[in-house]
């Protein structure tokens, strides 16, 4: 199973890594078309966090004890057998438990629908695009 690891020892903040998210979860899946074009724009499913000259990007942990499939009381979010926490849309009621219970504060509400947005690793992809974009190689896709 495989997951994104930030590294903060080299990342720069470039913020890169919640552009390209956002462009890949939009409807272009361009990014100038996604930033320009679309309303609304795109949620991004991956946060940076600055603290001093520290940053790093956090995302969806895909925790092997997710709290927020436990408290979503609709059975939108389960624990796939690949190990990551998937997100089904159409279940989701928009109660926002999952948000509160997420421990990391990476689940947020979609802006277009009332439903949430979390990290899905960009399925249509090999190497999700946060991890793709990282021009320091901050972010690391490795095998647990």
């Amino acid at each position: 199973m495989k997951r994104i690891y930030p590294k903060e020892e080299v990342c720069i903040a470039c913020r890169l890594c919640e552009v390209y998210c956002q462009a890949e979860h939009s409807n272009t899946r361009d990014v100038i078309r996604a930033f320009k074009v679309e309303t609304p724009r795109p949620d991004r499913r991956i946060f940076m966090q600055q603290e001093g000259v520290v940053s790093l990007a956090i995302n969806c942990r895909h925790c092997d004890e997710p709290e927020c499939v436990y408290a979503c009381i609709a059975g939108a979010l389960i624990k796939s057998e690949t190990g990551l926490v998937e997100f089904n849309v159409d279940k989701c009621i928009g109660c926002w438990t999952c948000i509160l219970a997420c421990p990391y504060g990476v689940i947020t509400r979609d802006s277009a629908r009332a439903k949430v947005a979390k990290c899905d690793f960009c399925p249509e992809r090999q190497i999700p695009a946060c991890v793709a974009v990282c021009p320091n190689g901050a972010l690391l896709l490795a095998e647990v």
